[in-house]
């Protein structure tokens, strides 16, 4: 069966800018694009309440996905577009529409100020369970915000896409999320940079005295696990610009500071299961939540 690039569509400024997005990602990838609306259903008490009959209902329910396919054929005329009705709770709706995917993409709302960004309860549960990557979007983002400046320097989708930003622990590398990062660099025609946040052992960091020349070697010793673990994806990738960076401290932090310059921001998610459940990681958690571009969540063993 042919995968497509399928995105949650609920009718709002962050879907149809996650539809926009998932329409340039699906003729980069030379893939249908696929509107998925998801109608959940009113409990019986609010629903004998409802000012909406179920004949309205039914009418918004259709108009949704239909004007967003005509917005998104009329600007991506070379992209086949598809769309899918169901009803249901959304989250669990779009982690099944998402097995036949070769990613999910969602919108999330802004706070404003300082506040981020806010995922919600679908967006989290989404990326949580669902097996393959998912991307979120914001509802600002625009094709221009994703490509370096012009010579007046204004942002432009006729100059170079920017960089794509992967987040990675050299303890635990894993091919899925290295490969999709290249894979994403490679057809932006961009480079990739690498950014790992390195700490200290709880041995060294409790009780040890300041020591630059410790700090050094342990800097220089996470420089050359990173190296390591890029050079046989140097050679599979060789037309990728890879950036190597280690940073002490935060992964998120310095994740977050990456994604200023960047078109997209690549992490990634434990796909096993806990006992009380799936979970993303706190990194994972905090880039969602302020990085500015979009992030795209990656599931591993």
């Amino acid at each position: 069966m042919l995968r497509t690039v399928t995105v949650g569509l609920d009718g709002s400024s962050e879907s149809r800018a996650a539809a926009e997005w998932a329409a340039r990602e699906a003729k980069l990838r030379g893939l249908p694009l696929k509107l998925v609306h998801v109608w959940e259903p009113v409990p019986e008490p609010m629903a004998q309440a409802s000012l909406l009959d179920a004949e309205t209902q039914q009418h918004w329910s259709e108009r949704i996905p239909r004007e967003a396919a005509e917005a998104v054929r009329l600007r991506h005329p070379d992209v086949e577009v598809v769309t899918e009705q169901f009803s249901g709770y959304p989250g669990d709706v779009l982690v099944k529409a998402a097995e036949d995917a070769e990613l999910l993409v969602l919108g999330s709302r802004g706070l404003g100020g300082l506040g981020g960004f806010m995922v919600g309860s679908v967006g989290l549960s989404a990326v949580a369970h669902t097996e393959r990557p998912v991307v979120l979007v914001r509802a600002t983002e625009r094709a221009a915000d994703e490509h370096e400046p012009d010579a007046t320097g204004v942002p432009s989708t006729g100059t170079p896409f920017l960089p794509v930003v992967l987040g990675l622990d050299v303890r635990h590398p894993d091919e899925r999320l290295i490969g999709f990062a290249f894979d994403a660099a490679l057809r932006r025609t961009t480079s990739l940079r690498v950014v790992n946040a390195w700490n200290p052992p709880p041995y060294y960091a409790f009780g040890t005295p300041v020591n630059p020349a410790l700090h050094e070697a342990l800097a220089l010793s996470a420089a050359g696990e990173l190296e390591k673990v890029l050079s046989p994806w140097r050679t599979r990738f060789p037309d990728v610009e890879v950036v190597e960076i280690t940073r002490y401290g935060s992964p998120a932090f310095h994740l977050v500071k990456a994604s200023d310059e960047a078109s997209l921001l690549v992490v990634g998610r434990n796909a096993r299961r806990i006992p009380v459940g799936a979970h993303i990681g706190h990194t994972a958690h905090a880039v969602l939540h302020h990085a500015t571009v979009p992030v795209a969540v990656v599931p591993h063993d």
